[in-house]
């Protein structure tokens, strides 16, 4: 069987599965936010690409993805279903493929892409973004405030 086929049943269980607002991306969105991090959800960030990120910061231009591990083929994860397993694994293996053109297209651009599977811990996970929008915080702040030049007096300006 080489066309994707799903039954009426199939179709309505999948159908209820959104594409946001999934449990480990609340998981993460919360504990972010209890730490005060403040951010835009499900928001595009590029016009090259139809690409939403779960989360994005974009002063710091830092786009977070929490990956399903079913839909995006987990190594450690994912279990083929068993009606149509070949079909399965190339249509899931095929999901990569996006993932990986959107995310070298939105480094190019210059942002900081941060991916996780929803297996990770949300601490380690938000522990994981603070470190980048720190680093970033930190090269923005010498940025907007450079170091005052010291001028020595020399014996013709004294």
């Amino acid at each position: 069987m080489d066309r994707w086929e799903a039954d009426d049943a199939r179709r309505r269980h999948m159908a209820r599965f959104g594409r946001r607002d999934t449990a480990p991306e609340l998981a993460v969105r919360r504990e972010l936010h209890r730490r005060g991090r403040r951010f835009f959800v499900d928001r595009p960030v590029s016009s090259r690409c139809r690409v939403r990120p779960d989360l994005v910061f974009p002063r710091a231009r830092v786009a977070v993805f929490v990956d399903g591990c079913f839909w995006h083929f987990c190594p450690d994860h994912t279990h083929l279903p068993r009606a149509n397993a070949e079909l399965w694994q190339r249509k899931l293996l095929a999901n990569r493929q996006p993932d990986a053109r959107n995310e070298a297209i939105l480094v190019h651009e210059g942002w900081r892409v941060v991916r996780a599977w929803e297996h990770d811990d949300p601490a380690e996970m938000a522990d994981r973004v603070e470190r980048i929008l720190d680093q970033w915080h930190a090269i923005a702040c010498r940025a907007e405030h450079p170091p005052i030049p010291v001028r020595c007096p020399t014996e013709g300006n004294r």
